[in-house]
């Protein structure tokens, strides 16, 4: 039994004995006195095992402004930051002592408001478990300087936006060396921390960029940490472990986006595992090699990067490197994508099919859809010299005997039906010999002049709405594949940029190009889709996150696809990213495709609860297209341009026509002041001239490329 007395009768302290409290101490001890004259408490203490330190991790920072600058802030009251030390260095002029003395502004054993919203190892929130040092060093840069308190951080450097944040001055920044007698300092002091603190690891002594990658860069590139590896402290990775990854990258190819944000993870830094190589990424990336390659700070990865995070990987945690690099190595990154090859229409197999099935009526069997007594079938002879085909279990009528290498066209009149038709493919001889059968999808027949009469009534009154000011029109259509009416009126564009109107006006054609806008959604991103989830590459019921694990926040964990695709997420109907302006403030104005596409994943925030309501939306359909990006691996215009539009024969079909080989005079103007509402609206690079072949939505054309979910296609 241990007892723990205190007790105080008379008591008078002179000056020797207050020496021995610190202030905070002597107060809570007057407190106490005029509460108890003597208090005792009876404790056991059994030590555990089961125990560690609170202690985990030792941060550098760099101060950003000079030393007395640098004490107040860190000292006094209202400042929202301080630190656990502060290192002076010579060179600067506020620093008035000959040496450097190194000042401890919070004991060890109390929480030091350094990192603010941080991340390592698994550890969130690293303020409560880890001691922070400021060195002073003053970055020269060319940007504005602020000073904004956030999550009990202070920042008093010059600072810029969000990492990727477009912004309309560009800023650059000078990194001073660092004092060498400074550095000395710094390594003795962190030598008697680590003798007090032994849960501090060489892999968890860190930057404050490590710990928050993409909002801090301190403590800079030109910290030296293979100075403080040398003198045993940090980590620091071995040169032949760098080479031996190296030529293996360098023989094949580096590893994937997934791989190195796996293996990013596994050092200790907070990235999600998307399998793009994405902004978080780039920002961790930069923070790495500010870290351990300072000469190459890109944000990109290659060859040299991902060798020394396995070198690290590797030397530190050897089995997590085993297992990464294993996956690398069954993911066969290097091995070149087979080349893209359109099929050739609804129907493009050979037979007999390789794979046969269990159930012999699922065998050398498929479907295609044609009109009654319409359609061809294509016989591209592999090497046989005679098959049984049936349609519709009618055996076509084959004369001859089929030579290898030739191709056969046989008219599907008397065989095909209106709606869906079946094909069946039996008897290839001699055995083990091949035939590819194509079938086009159905087309159309201009049967416009048998109905020119029956139309007069709606030629009449499209011609009185173009006299009353409307520019033009196309109109088709179509019944029982035949086309009924296909007759163009008016202009495609009647005005020049000014709003003068044209001398020679363009005249719509059937041709002509138009902006569909919001039907996008339908004829672009709901096919991909609809072709993805009968593909099993997607379902409806699945949860968003599932397909973007970044796709994080409240409520968010919860949204499913299909909530996506029937307007009830919870999402306002737009947010206008082209504008410095918008409701959401200019921490969401985004005219660059990419952080477009971060905001809509993990920054845009529902406005109302999951289900309460259909709201349309057009986010909805920009993070769908989104989701048909990540899944496909393609861009929307390229999936869906050539999965979806080339094998139906629409080589007409485009998003931003005039990037793919079309004119402007092929397309139909949509405005005559481009997004300016007649000059009443200006944002930053505002298009004020005739809008003719650029999508005329101000989100899909300014802050997603012309590519973009809920519109953009013509």
């Amino acid at each position: 039994m241990v007892t723990y007395m205190f007790c105080v009768k008379n008591a008078k302290l002179d000056d020797k004995h207050l020496s021995i409290f610190k202030p905070h101490r002597l107060m809570a001890l007057v407190a106490a006195l005029f509460v108890v004259s003597c208090s005792s408490l009876n404790l056991d203490y059994v030590p555990s095992k089961n125990k560690s330190n609170r202690i985990k991790f030792l941060v550098m920072h760099y101060t950003a402004i000079d030393y007395q600058k640098s004490f107040s802030v860190l000292v006094n009251e209202g400042t929202g930051v301080s630190s656990h030390y502060l290192v002076p260095e010579r060179r600067d002029d506020s620093y008035q002592e000959s040496d450097i003395k190194v000042l401890q502004l919070v004991d060890e054993s109390e929480r030091a408001w350094h990192a603010g919203r941080s991340y390592w190892q698994g550890r969130t929130n690293l303020n409560d478990q880890s001691i922070g040092i400021e060195i002073v060093n003053v970055p020269n840069c060319h940007k504005e300087t602020i000073v904004e308190e956030y999550d009990n951080e202070l920042v008093t450097e010059p600072v810029e936006p969000p990492r990727f944040q477009p912004r309309p001055l560009e800023s650059i920044c000078y990194y001073p060396d660092y004092d060498p007698e400074q550095i000395e300092a710094l390594i003795a002091l962190t030598k008697d921390i680590l003798k007090r603190n032994p849960d501090i690891g060489p892999t968890q002594i860190i930057g404050h960029s490590d710990i928050a990658p993409g909002r801090k860069s301190d403590p800079g590139p030109r910290f030296p940490w293979q100075q403080l590896y040398r003198a045993g402290i940090g980590a620091w990775y071995e040169k032949e472990d760098v080479q031996k990854y190296w030529d293996t990258f360098l023989d094949s190819d580096i590893p994937n986006a997934g791989v190195i944000q796996a293996a990013l993870n596994s050092y200790g830094y907070q990235i999600i595992e998307t399998g793009i190589w994405d902004e978080q990424t780039e920002a961790v990336i930069s923070s790495f090699q500010a870290h351990f390659i300072p000469w190459q700070v890109t944000g990109k990865a290659n060859a040299q990067f991902a060798a020394t995070l396995f070198a690290l990987l590797d030397k530190y945690f050897p089995k997590r490197a085993e297992r990464l690099f294993a996956r690398y190595e069954s993911e066969n990154y290097f091995n070149q994508q087979p080349e893209y090859i359109a099929k050739q229409g609804q129907v493009d197999q050979i037979f007999p099919q390789p794979k046969e099935y269990k159930n012999a009526l699922v065998n050398n069997r498929t479907t295609f859809k044609a009109y009654e007594n319409k359609g061809s079938l294509l016989l591209n002879n592999i090497d046989a010299s005679s098959a049984d085909i049936y349609i519709n279990g009618k055996l076509l009528k084959i004369d001859d005997t089929l030579e290898a290498g030739q191709q056969y066209k046989f008219s599907l009149a008397g065989y095909s039906v209106n709606g869906v038709n079946t094909l069946k493919v039996e008897n290839v001889l001699p055995e083990n010999t091949q035939v590819n059968i194509t079938i086009p999808f159905a087309t159309l027949v201009d049967k416009t002049q048998d109905y020119e009469k029956q139309f007069s009534a709606v030629d009449a009154l499209i011609q009185q709405d173009i006299t009353d000011g409307f520019p033009g029109a196309v109109l088709m259509v179509v019944k029982d594949g035949e086309i009924v009416k296909h007759t163009s009126y008016g202009y495609a564009r009647k005005y020049a940029d000014g709003g003068n109107e044209l001398v020679s006006p363009e005249v719509m054609t059937k041709q002509t190009l138009f902006d569909i806008a919001s039907n996008t959604k339908m004829f672009a991103t709901n096919l991909a889709l609809m072709k993805l989830n009968t593909e099993g590459k997607l379902d409806f019921n699945q949860t968003v996150q599932h397909y973007l694990p970044e796709y994080q926040g409240k409520g968010k964990s919860s949204i499913l696809v299909k909530d996506l695709l029937t307007h009830s997420a919870g999402y306002a109907p737009e947010v206008k990213f082209f504008k410095p302006d918008n409701k959401l403030g200019e921490r969401f104005y985004s005219q660059s495709p990419a952080r477009t596409k971060q905001l809509l994943i993990n920054k845009v925030p529902l406005q109302i609860g999951r289900n309460v309501r259909q709201v349309y939306s057009d986010t909805d359909y920009m993070l769908l297209g989104v989701l048909v990006e990540r899944i496909t691996g393609m861009s929307l215009d390229q999936y869906t341009e050539n999965e979806i539009y080339r094998p139906l024969g629409l080589s007409q079909t485009k998003f931003n026509p005039l990037k793919k080989g079309f004119r402007k005079t092929q397309t139909a103007a949509t405005e005559i002041f481009g997004n300016s509402r007649g000059l009443r609206i200006d944002f930053p690079n505002i298009r004020t001239q005739v809008l003719q072949g650029e999508v005329h939505d101000e989100k899909a054309f300014y802050s997603l490329g012309g590519i973009a979910g809920h519109a953009g296609l013509f």
